[in-house]
């Protein structure tokens, strides 16, 4: 089960200008990194370890388009499930390779999910797999016509005041 609540991680100036550098040049070495935030390799490195660590950084993949890869259609799917199914929900909405995500929510759905397909019809059929689970008792969909703000975390991040740096004086 995924955690609901995480450690509080405080991100500094430091850190947040890595995760900016890492964000502007996703392939960049942690020498790169110390050039572009002018702080010593070893400091960059032990700040993104700190970060992976403490589950700020969860990975350094590459971002997919998944239309440019042929998943034109996307889709938002509210589900309503059975009483004290969400396990099994979960487990059959993993089997399913067109749920991109899917998350416990508030409201008189339960469960929302960011399904990806490469047609109408092939929607349809993620649909009928999605509505074929046991435990969805209704489900209703809306597709996406367009992407208005694209996936983003850092105007988040920055927003927070940053705490102080505690290193790397020459970092500015």
């Amino acid at each position: 089960m995924p955690r609901l609540e995480a450690a509080v991680t405080e991100l500094d100036a430091l850190d947040l200008a890595l995760l900016r550098a890492l964000r502007d040049s996703p392939r960049a070495g942690v020498l790169q990194l110390s050039r572009i935030t002018r702080v010593a390799r070893a400091t960059v490195q032990a700040r993104l370890d700190r970060m992976e660590e403490a589950g700020v950084i969860t990975g350094y993949g590459p971002d997919i388009d998944l239309a440019a890869a042929g998943f034109s259609v996307l889709a938002f799917v509210t589900l309503e499930i059975t009483q004290g199914a969400l396990d099994q929900v979960r487990d059959d909405l993993a089997a399913i390779p067109g749920v991109l995500e899917a998350h416990a929510i508030t409201g008189s759905a339960d469960v929302i999910c960011k399904v990806a397909a490469t047609s109408h019809a092939d929607l349809q059929q993620t649909l009928l797999r999605i509505d074929s689970s046991p435990s969805v008792a209704r489900s209703t969909s809306a597709i996406a016509l367009s992407t208005v703000i694209k996936p983003r975390d850092l105007p988040l991040l920055t927003a927070r005041p940053a705490a102080p740096a505690t290193r790397s004086p020459a970092f500015r």
